[in-house]
């Protein structure tokens, strides 16, 4: 079955803007139409926007807080105090842990790294990791990715004599944990020009600003900017102000002197000739993410931190076998998830889909709630039991508050914690029942039918004959690509097929098209493969795309990545 798509246009622009800013740059009024829509106006926007520049970074004492952690930081490294890095288990929280840990490893001995256990601890602070810092004689934690709402975690390790400096990106509550620092963009009373960071951009800042305090070149801390990379992609945050710029030279570093835990990494992975921020995303993120999932998240940071070829060779070698085995867990616990729907009816008009099966590993169920929510297109939990209660990752489409959602069904949950799109929660076994219909009857009171159709945002109508080299070099340059700054969509009316489509592994399609007086461009369809039987010779149809180069045996070519297609009548 093929899911439709909506299709929806960008909203105008002003056109003189559009006109002004084609002139200026010597490009393609269409391109100009693509900046304009994001906000690039003036010429010397569209300077700083395709030439990034790392004096742009923002000072990081405009954080609030940020001079208190230096200071604390400062005491503990002249006390030959312990200090612990603590940190989440996915991409973002490792590369902070491996950042920050890396950098301060440089100027005290008293210094440690924890992880806690996903199965046994669960995210964010927890008392097992205050136990071990105080039964170790740690005096100083500093927490990245996380801590923002542990007010009771952190006055716990207050009883203890252990002060916390706290680096998070998520929202906070009303009310801000009792520590001696909390730094994150996102408190109402901090004035920090860029609210989009992500946790390890947070303990990135954290070691520019004590650089900068010491009088140290930047190069103690620029060095860890692919870490920060990573996380930037990973963790799906805008590319735009200081993310743009750490994805932009972050690219580069990984692409030419990368650390030696990525490099051993990209090098098992059969890496790309260049990366680019996808192939991160698709590459390595799910790598390192597989050592929380199936296994403990230091083994993630011991990857990212080894100084020796041969030593993060060996971790790369074992967080590779931890991603086979987690995609052979995935796939498994997704054609078990589909069987059950399929069994239980569960779509049969509902809004929602709601599945439980206790044996599922805790570890891979969020990749399984993505899966599902992208094959059926509607808001979607996949439970399992952990500890004697059911935990969960629930899943959103666009333009839908899941956070919101759950709130209304807070009371039938042990707790829960997440955003708009993404959301984690427990509950007691007895109340999945009353969860899953008040869940349903939340989603359906509120959910509009445009939303339970996934959208495609179509940037500009162009002809074939205004694709050329060029225009496909200016697309390039507003690389890296992401949220706030995704590829440009094209659509083009009334194209043909050129000669035959080509399924290829069964999901994909190889094809050509051609518009009057242009060009055959060469086509891939990603998961359009039910379109060979409908593309005919003699049809024409309309296809949304984006341009990109193809390089196949040294040989460089223009290809149309399409995105969708609607047939004419």
């Amino acid at each position: 079955m093929i899911m439709k798509k909506r299709w929806v246009q960008t909203a105008e622009c002003n056109e003189e803007a559009v006109i002004t800013l084609a002139k200026e740059l010597n490009i393609d009024k269409s391109l100009a139409q693509v900046l304009v829509q994001r906000g690039i106006e003036k010429f010397d926007q569209a300077k700083d926007f395709f030439r990034p520049q790392m004096a742009k970074l923002h000072n990081p004492f405009l954080m609030k807080d940020m001079d208190k952690a230096i200071s604390r930081i400062d005491e503990a490294i002249n006390k030959a105090e312990r200090i612990l890095i603590y940190g989440d288990y996915d991409v973002d929280g490792t590369t902070a842990v491996a950042l920050t840990y890396s950098f301060f490893r440089k100027h005290t001995e008293n210094i440690e790294y924890y992880i806690p256990d996903r199965h046994k601890e669960g995210y964010g602070i927890s008392q097992i990791g205050i136990d071990y810092a105080f039964a170790n004689g740690y005096t100083l934690i500093i927490a990245l990715d996380c801590g923002i709402k542990s007010v009771d975690k952190v006055e716990y390790a207050n009883t203890l004599g252990i002060d916390f400096i706290i680096c998070d990106h998520h929202l906070p509550s009303d009310v801000l944990p009792p520590a001696i620092a909390v730094l994150d963009p996102k408190r109402p009373d901090c004035m920090y020009p860029f609210k989009e960071l992500a946790g390890c951009g947070i303990g990135f800042k954290l070691a520019q600003a004590f650089c900068m305090t010491h009088k140290l070149p930047v190069s103690e801390y620029e060095q860890y900017i692919d870490l920060v990379m990573v996380s930037i992609a990973a963790d799906i945050v805008p590319i735009e102000d200081e993310n743009r710029i750490l994805a932009y030279y972050g690219l580069i570093k990984l692409n030419s002197s990368p650390c030696k835990g990525l490099k051993a990494l990209m090098d098992i992975s059969s890496k790309p000739k260049v990366y680019t921020l996808t192939d991160v995303v698709f590459i390595l993120a799910p790598r390192i993410n597989a050592a929380g999932r199936m296994d403990h998240g230091n083994e993630a940071v011991k990857m990212l931190i080894c100084d020796e070829d041969s030593a993060a060779m060996e971790q790369s070698e074992f967080i590779n076998l931890q991603n086979s085995d987690r995609k052979t867990s995935d796939q498994t616990i997704t054609a078990e998830a589909l069987a059950l729907i399929d069994e239980c009816d569960i779509l049969i008009s509902k809004k929602t889909t709601v599945v439980f099966n206790q044996k599922w590993n805790k570890g891979v169920i969020g990749i399984v709630a993505s899966r599902l929510t992208e094959k059926y297109y509607r808001p979607t939990i996949v439970l399992t039991e952990s500890n004697g209660l059911l935990t969960g990752s629930a899943r959103s489409v666009a333009g839908f508050d899941l956070y919101k959602a759950l709130l209304g069904c807070q009371d039938l949950m042990v707790q829960f914690g997440g955003h708009k799109f993404a959301a984690g929660l427990t509950m007691k076994p007895e109340n999945i029942e009353a969860f899953t219909e008040r869940f349903e009857t939340i989603v359906s009171a509120t959910i509009t039918e445009d939303l339970l159709c996934p959208e495609i945002k179509i940037d500009a109508e162009i002809v074939f004959s205004q694709i050329t080299a060029k225009f496909q070099r200016i697309i390039a340059q507003m690389a890296p690509f992401g949220p706030h700054n995704n590829a440009p969509i094209f659509v083009t009316q009334n194209v043909r097929l050129v000669g035959s489509p080509r399924v290829l592994s069964e999901k994909h399609l190889k094809f050509s098209l051609k518009q009057l007086n242009s060009s055959s461009f060469g086509c891939i369809g990603f998961g359009l493969a039910e379109y060979e039987k409908l593309l005919q010779p003699n049809r024409s149809f309309t296809v949304c795309y984006t341009v990109e180069e193809n390089v196949w045996r040294d040989q460089h070519s223009l290809q149309l990545n399409i995105k969708a297609i609607e047939l004419d009548n």
